[in-house]
C-alpha cells in the first residue's frame, strides 16, 4: 500500500469544515487553521479555536497527459510527491518539507518554493484554481484547470502566501512539469565577488542551470535537462561532483548553516537580480546565499531595522524566521507602506469582514 493510501488517500471533510467556519462567522470566533503544522514558526502566533483540515486530504483527479493535478489541501507534501515521481513528474516550485507531516495546502498558504524558483517560477505561478472556504462558510471554487486568467480577482494566486488570512484552501489544482531527463550537480572553490559575477555572467546564458548558491567560499550550481545539454555545460564548468541531497538539504532548512548559535535568529533576505553583498556586520560564514544570490539566508543577532534598512536600499526586503527566539525581530515581517497597506486591509475586509481567519498572523493590525 502507498504513503498517499495511508494518508486516508480519499478523504473529503469540506463539508464538516463548512460547518465550523459558519459557527465561527455567526459567533465571531478567531479561528487558528492548521494541518501538519510544520510551517507554524512563520509568521505571527495565532490565538483562536483550532480549525484543523490535515484529515481533509488525497488526490481529488491527476492527468499526466495534461500536466495537471487537483489535491485537498491536507495531503502531505512527501505523498503527492511520490505520486507525481510515479509518473516521472513533479512540482516545479520545489516546495520545502519541514517535516513528515508538511501539507500541500501548509506549502501554499506559506506561498515558500525551494532552489529552483528563480529558474521555474514561485508557487503561485502553478496554481491554477481553487476551492476555499469563505467567511460564511460556502464552499467555492476559483480559477480551473487552464493557464488563464479571467476578470475579477485572482483569488487563487492570491492565496498563495496569505497565510490563511482570506479563506480556508479545500482543494488546489497545480500545473506539473516532467522530472528531467538528467540532472548534474557541481561544486566550484570560488570567492563571493567572483561568484556573483559568475553567476551574473551564466544568467545570461541559455544554459540549464536550475539552482545555484554560494556559501564559505564555494559556488554550488545544478544542471537539469537534456543529457546533451547538461553534459556540455557541466563539461564547461568543470567543479567537483555534488551530491544532489544537498539541494533538498538546503530547500528543507537542514544544512548544517541553519543551526543557530546564542542569541542569534534566521533572517531570509529577498533581493532584486544582481545585488551585490550588502554592507552588513555580519560575519561571511553567517549568509548563505541561494537563488544565485537573490535569497540570502543570515544568521545574525543584528537589529530587524539594520537588516531591514540596508535591504530596502537594495530594493528588497528581510523576513525574520526565528521571530519568538532570543535576538528575533517583534514582527517577522516588513512593514507596509501606507499605500500597499490600505490595499491589504481593503481586501482582508472584503473577504473577512469579521476576521475570523487567523487574525494577526500577517501583521497584528489584521
Amino acid at each position: 500500500m502507498t504513503e498517499l493510501a495511508i494518508h486516508a488517500a480519499d478523504r473529503d471533510i469540506a463539508n464538516e469544515l463548512c460547518e465550523q467556519v459558519r459557527s465561527a462567522y455567526a459567533d465571531r470566533t478567531p479561528l487558528r487553521i492548521v494541518a501538519g503544522n510544520t510551517r507554524a514558526f512563520y509568521g505571527r502566533p495565532v490565538e483562536g479555536t483550532e480549525l484543523n483540515v490535515a484529515s481533509h486530504s488525497g488526490i481529488v483527479s491527476y492527468d499526466p497527459i495534461e500536466l495537471v493535478v487537483t489535491v485537498r489541501a491536507g495531503t502531505r507534501l512527501s505523498a503527492l510527491n511520490a505520486a507525481l515521481a510515479e509518473k516521472h513528474q513533479m512540482l516545479p516550485f520545489e516546495p520545502p518539507i519541514f517535516g513528515g507531516t508538511s501539507t500541500i495546502g501548509g506549502a501554499v498558504a506559506t506561498g515558500m518554493s525551494g532552489p529552483r524558483r528563480p529558474w521555474a517560477g514561485a508557487a503561485r505561478d502553478f496554481v491554477l484554481g481553487t476551492r476555499v472556504i469563505t467567511q460564511e462558510g460556502k464552499l467555492l471554487r476559483f480559477g480551473g484547470e487552464v493557464m488563464k486568467n479571467v476578470a475579477g480577482y485572482d483569488l487563487s494566486r492570491m492565496m498563495a502566501g496569505a497565510q490563511g488570512t482570506l479563506g480556508v484552501l479545500a482543494d488546489i489544482s497545480f500545473k506539473v512539469l516532467p522530472i528531467p531527463t538528467a540532472s548534474h550537480s557541481l561544486r566550484l572553490e570560488m570567492g563571493l565577488q567572483d561568484a556573483l559575477a559568475k553567476l551574473s555572467e551564466l544568467g545570461r546564458q541559455p544554459l540549464p542551470i536550475t539552482a545555484a548558491a554560494w556559501h564559505a567560499g564555494e559556488l554550488f550550481i545544478r544542471l537539469e535537462g537534456g543529457e546533451s545539454s547538461v553534459k556540455a555545460t557541466k563539461e564547461r564548468l568543470g567543479g567537483e561532483v555534488l551530491s544532489a541531497d544537498f539541494w533538498q538539504q538546503l530547500r528543507d532548512q537542514q544544512h548544517s548553516f541553519f543551526s543557530l548559535g546564542e542569541g542569534q535568529a534566521l533572517w531570509r533576505l529577498s533581493l532584486p537580480p544582481h545585488t551585490a553583498a550588502l554592507e552588513l556586520a555580519v560575519d561571511e560564514s553567517d549568509i548563505f546565499y541561494d537563488w544565485g544570490g537573490s535569497q540570502r539566508w543570515v544568521k545574525t543577532a543584528l537589529p530587524a531595522d539594520t537588516l531591514r534598512d540596508e535591504c530596502q536600499k537594495a530594493g528588497g526586503h528581510a523576513t525574520c524566521y526565528t521571530p519568538h527566539a532570543q535576538g528575533g525581530a517583534e514582527s517577522p515581517f516588513t512593514p507596509l507602506n501606507p499605500v500597499v497597506e490600505k490595499y491589504h486591509r481593503n481586501l482582508k475586509a472584503e473577504l473577512d469582514a469579521h476576521g475570523i481567519f487567523n487574525p494577526g498572523r500577517l501583521y497584528a493590525a489584521f
